[in-house]
């Protein structure tokens, strides 16, 4: 999902005028997706929620999460997880997202359940252990590791902090 900000601008060109400060700026869209939407795309989304907050960059990144069969509720052991890093998730509910979804984004980021290949969408599977029924002791590696890796998609797409 792509979406388009004008700024408006009441001045008409003139001439030889430099151009105006208004400028046509589409956000870029980062997908977080897994099967069940209830582990580790929340975990990343999370971060990415994050990230986009810390570099300023909630005019220019929308953030989606989903899956393709989604859970009931978020992994209380992932709510555990991301709290003891100061995110709260509790509270959020897993989510359907659609082929068009996917599609509209450019970046998708699928969590070790798929090989997903959109045309003119960069695609990377994270290749991620489920950290569903795991005890928090394993989990947090694994949260560490997205951590990581949303760190480094931001660094990569929109400059290092």
């Amino acid at each position: 999902m792509t979406s388009t900000h004008t700024a408006d601008d009441d001045t008409e060109p003139t001439g030889d005028a430099e151009p105006t400060d208004a400028v046509d700026r589409e956000k870029t869209t980062l997908t977080f997706m897994c099967v069940r939407n209830a582990g580790r795309s929340q975990m990343a989304t999370a971060f990415a929620e994050r990230e986009r907050a810390e570099r300023g960059l909630a005019d220019d990144v929308e953030i989606v999460t989903g899956g393709t069969a989604p859970a009931d509720e978020v992994h209380g052991v992932v709510v555990e997880a991301l709290a003891e890093v100061g995110l709260d998730v509790n509270g959020r509910t897993p989510r359907h997202v659609s082929e068009a979804t996917l599609a509209a984004s450019d970046f998708v980021a699928t969590m070790g359940c798929s090989t997903l290949e959109l045309p003119g969408v960069d695609t990377d599977d994270w290749d991620l252990e489920d950290p569903g029924e795991r005890p928090i002791e394993e989990v947090r590696p694994i949260r560490d590791e997205i951590e990581r890796r949303v760190v480094a998609l931001f660094d990569e797409r929109f400059g290092e902090r």
